[in-house]
């Protein structure tokens, strides 16, 4: 039989995937699976599960020996609390032993784990737990004081914690069914009045395996790192359960972000194999400090949002190689990539990529329709029912390469000329003295809407400043396209993913 893991090139991927052949990675089948067997039991228990870079300095090194160990001990723990199946157990914790022991536990038990991200103040958290109902809340001792629903237990992972899970057996065999619920993630989108969790079951971590096998092309000889938090889509799914279900040793990173600590981590790892935010490069790429590390990298993805021109040269000049775009949403999961590691895939900086296997993309007209090469639609993904809109714009081109045109609420329509936000971003980013931008529709009584750019800058924002950035973007775009409005701030709205937030800034506009 064909092992999928042994394949690096398109044309395997293309001619050799299947779903049997991706369910044959696995020990579990359709009726019988569990995320917490598949990602720590079976693996060699002396192979190096989890590295965690704190962003005190400090390394932290688990086996799957010990991951096994200390989650089975919590699947006995919250036996012994009266957590059953089914209950949400929810987790408050930054990448630890802690963390891991107790996401894979209550999934090994049978609960529902629920990580959430660690800087939700009082009302993020109450909103997510008020959502869930949680038969426990499992808090980091810093986080002891913050204030939730009295009718949640709140157990705090310290040294207290640690001896009663020191009592429990280490011996569990984990038994649920595929399509038994295993974990409520919450988006970190802003669209949403309330938070919405996306409920997966077990056998979710079969089908995340393709993106971990197309998109950030994990293989079991890879040394894989993903910064980003396990409390969203692209730590947790991309960056931990995928990797870890296939035997991949992962790194993870805990604390504030600073990027010289990731680059020292990427370093000591011996990294090959790095997924990240497109945030994450820009701001290894504003340390300024990268000549000082030595990389082993081979291969380079990122998600989140689209990568400016200035960030994708740094990234290819620095790892001599470009960062390939993973594409998809907590929704639909991964639906196009840039086969990084398959050295016959014809990769075009920019792009998408094209789609993974198993899955129909097109891009479709107003009309639903789909365009002509190189025509700007909205992207949708085939389901069942029909079309899916995924709210971007897009364009395939002739060779069938996907590319994002913003997403479908970013677009500008002034004077009856439509313009791209994004497009005019990625041109500001040109301008040696823009940090980041952002780029929102603005109301205006004669053009109905105009480009306003909101510009973080080492340099102090005037009338001159801001007449230089017109001038440039014009001599880049159409002479209509570009930011009529220019203002300045010490620092852009982040979603709690780290993307830029353009719907705060939207929302602070005058109507």
């Amino acid at each position: 039989m064909v092992v999928l893991t042994d394949l690096t090139s398109y044309t395997d991927a293309q001619q050799h995937f299947s779903k049997e052949n991706l369910w044959a990675l696995f020990d579990g089948d359709r009726e019988r699976l569990n995320i917490g067997h598949e990602c720590v039991d079976r693996h060699p228990a002396d192979r190096i599960a989890i590295r965690i870079a704190h962003a005190n300095g400090r390394d932290e090194t688990i086996t799957f020996g010990e991951l096994r160990d200390w989650s089975n001990r919590v699947a006995h723990w919250l036996a012994g609390k009266g957590v059953g199946e089914g209950e949400r157990v929810a987790i408050m914790l930054e990448p630890s032993l802690a963390f891991y022991a107790v996401l894979f536990g209550a999934m090994k038990a049978g609960c529902v784990a629920v990580p959430l991200f660690t800087l939700f103040g009082p009302d993020g958290l109450a909103l997510r737990i008020d959502d869930c109902a949680p038969s426990l809340l499992v808090l980091a001792p810093e986080k002891a004081d913050l204030q939730t629903s009295a009718n949640v237990p709140v157990v705090i992972a310290d040294d207290a914690l640690l001896a009663e899970l020191t009592a429990q057996s280490t011996a569990f065999t984990p038994d649920t069914a595929a399509d038994a619920m295993a974990m409520y993630q919450y988006t970190s989108g802003t669209t949403r009045q309330l938070p919405e969790a996306v409920k997966h079951r077990h056998r979710a971590v079969v089908t995340v395996a393709i993106a971990a096998l197309y998109a950030t092309g994990v293989r079991p000889w890879d040394h894989f790192m993903c910064p980003s938090s396990p409390a969203w889509g692209h730590g947790l799914w991309h960056g931990t359960l995928a990797p870890l279900s296939l035997g991949v040793s992962i790194a993870a990173y805990a604390g504030p972000f600073d990027a010289e600590r990731l680059m020292r981590a990427i370093q000591d790892y011996k990294i090959t194999n790095l997924s990240a935010a497109a945030t994450h490069y820009r701001m290894m790429k504003q340390a300024g400090t990268a000549d000082e590390f030595d990389f082993n990298l081979q291969k380079l993805t990122f998600t989140g949002e689209a990568m400016d021109g200035g960030t994708a040269d740094w990234v290819n000049s620095t790892f001599g190689q470009h960062a390939r775009s993973i594409y998809g949403s907590t929704e639909v999961g991964v639906i196009l990539a840039g086969y990084p590691g398959a050295d016959d895939f014809d990769f075009k900086p920019g792009s998408l990529g094209k789609p993974v296997p198993s899955v129909e993309v097109a891009v479709l007209r107003a009309d639903g329709e789909p365009t002509a090469p190189d025509e700007v639609g909205e992207i949708h993904l085939k389901r069942r029912d029909g079309w899916f809109p995924i709210k971007d714009l897009g364009h395939v081109d002739a060779d069938g390469h996907y590319y994002h045109d913003g997403r479908a609420d970013d677009v500008i329509i002034s004077a009856g000329w439509t313009m791209s936000a994004q497009e005019i971003e990625n041109t500001l980013m040109k301008h040696t003295d823009v940090d980041e931008v952002a780029v929102i529709a603005a109301p205006d009584e004669v053009r109905g809407q105009v480009a306003k750019a909101v510009v973080v800058s080492e340099r102090d924002g005037s009338d001159a400043f801001t007449a230089e950035l017109q001038a440039f973007a014009k001599q880049s775009l159409a002479r209509h396209e570009y930011p009529r409005q220019v203002a300045y701030a010490a620092a852009l709205p982040k979603t709690p993913a780290g993307k830029i937030n353009r719907k705060a800034l939207r929302d602070a506009e005058p109507s």
